[in-house]
């Protein structure tokens, strides 16, 4: 029935363990189809601040690579959209997307902020962590790709029956519209790559620890967009209570790993490293601040990763062996009294700190475990993708394979060695198509003429 086999790959998750899959297969001479349900590629690594451990710029690493994929021959991006129907077999599959609406024709907006200049709706703007505010009809962030508005409906005046229409009447561009429904396409592939991630903890549950409830308390994400030249702060290092720069901050890991009554005895792999490396960042921004890290164990595993933490302690970041018990705020100053045991001086310590940042770590997201149930991929117990140790980038259904940490907990560098490795097994079971390898390649002998 499948004897049939498509050169077409559809990739399911456009972060970057999808761009770099994206990428790799486009020069190898497949078509490609990009899928993610969110309006901008990028994944997680676009909020991030710097990476560790060379603390080079994320944005300025992932951003070429954004624009690549959209300018690629080969590639098609379809964002803003989620599969809703898989059937077929490795070489010929079938698969519906749902398209959503973004009341904005893509061909036709200019990306040049109008619009939202003249939205009178402000509501939490969710890329930066909901640390500050953004307009109905907005962009995800400036370096976005497809770089393209689009409309909440939650949250715009007139669909929900409200007199307002200043978008539509500033936009020189005739691109809004109102009435756009959502679109269902069918795409006929040979291949599927699982690359959609997974999703940080939420410590709401953790009662202990205050967050929401403490303003002073904060994740590792939401630091990461107060370090980011781009974010609420402009960079600044600010306490989201007061807007007032803290003398002592407090790194606390394994929020949400490692911990057996949340059914997640797992190590997240990334916590260690990017709190000492939002430490070392902080300094930089702010060399008077006192950094201190809370673990359980470091586990500096990768390339320079031991260099990095021996740096960051000689640089003066402070590391505390030890567990928290529970935090408190100070109703006059809201700074987070912190109560710990010190393992290694074996004590019992209360310190006050201005602001705590929580090391959240990844769990798979509802949608992705019902994702994966729904089309027959088999978990782990942590509900992660389950694969062999010697096939770890093959799923257990023939022709759909896992990259990044949909399969597991991982960093940037690995995520992107296991996506050049699924190009590589892609190209191992489907026929190049050589249509699309002949029109890359004359793009690129014209560019080439070009530069000559």
């Amino acid at each position: 029935m499948f004897n049939k086999k498509i050169g077409a790959v559809l990739i399911i998750g456009a972060g970057i363990g999808g761009i770099q899959t994206a990428l790799d297969l486009a020069e190898l001479g497949f078509k490609v189809y990009m899928v993610d349900k969110y309006p901008s590629i990028g994944g997680i690594m676009a909020k991030l601040d710097k990476t560790f451990p060379t603390n080079d710029c994320s944005m300025c690493i992932l951003a070429p690579k954004m624009v690549e994929v959209s300018r690629n021959p080969n590639i098609e991006l379809i964002t803003y959209s989620e599969v809703v129907k898989l059937e077929g077999g490795a070489g010929n599959f079938t698969v519906t997307i749902k398209k959503n609406p973004r009341y904005v024709y893509e061909d036709k907006c200019k990306n040049c902020g109008l619009c939202a200049m003249r939205c009178p709706v402000r509501v939490p703007n969710e890329f930066n962590e909901n640390l500050d505010l953004r307009t109905s009809i907005h962009i995800p962030f400036p370096q976005s790709v497809p770089s393209v508005y689009l409309i909440d409906p939650e949250n715009c005046l007139h669909l929900n029956n409200e007199i307002c229409m200043l978008c539509e009447k500033t936009c020189e561009a005739n691109a809004i519209n109102f009435n756009q429904k959502e679109e269902f396409l069918t795409l006929n592939v040979g291949a599927i790559v699982l690359s959609f991630g997974a999703d940080l903890f939420d410590p709401t549950i953790l009662s202990n620890y205050g967050y929401s409830k403490f303003s002073n308390v904060i994740t590792s994400i939401e630091f990461e967009r107060i370090l980011n030249a781009s974010g609420p702060f402009s960079g600044h290092v600010l306490r989201p209570s007061d807007r007032t720069i803290p003398k002592k901050i407090l790194w606390i890991n394994c929020i949400g790993s490692r911990n057996k009554t949340l059914n997640n005895n797992y190590c997240s792999s990334v916590c260690c490293m990017y709190s000492i490396k939002e430490a070392v960042i902080a300094r930089e921004h702010e060399p008077s601040l006192e950094c201190y890290v809370m673990y359980m164990d470091i586990r500096s595993v990768g390339k320079n990763f031991e260099q990095y933490y021996n740096r960051a302690e000689h640089e003066g970041i402070h590391f505390i062996k030890g567990r928290v018990s529970n935090l408190e705020e100070d109703p006059i100053t809201q700074d987070i009294i912190v109560r710990y045991e010190d393992f290694e001086n074996q004590k019992l310590i209360e310190d006050r700190f201005q602001l705590v940042v929580l090391s959240i770590g990844f769990e798979p997201s509802e949608s992705t475990v019902e994702f994966c149930k729904r089309i027959g991929i088999n978990l782990n117990k942590y509900k992660f993708c389950k694969t062999s140790p010697f096939s770890p980038l093959k799923t257990n259904k023939p022709g759909i394979f896992v990259c990044g940490t949909l399969s597991g907990p991982k960093d940037i560098p690995e995520t992107v060695a296991e996506a050049s490795g699924v190009a590589g097994e892609v190209s191992t079971l489907l026929p190049v198509s050589y249509t699309h390898l002949r029109a890359h390649e004359t793009s690129l002998h014209l560019v080439c003429r070009l530069l000559l």
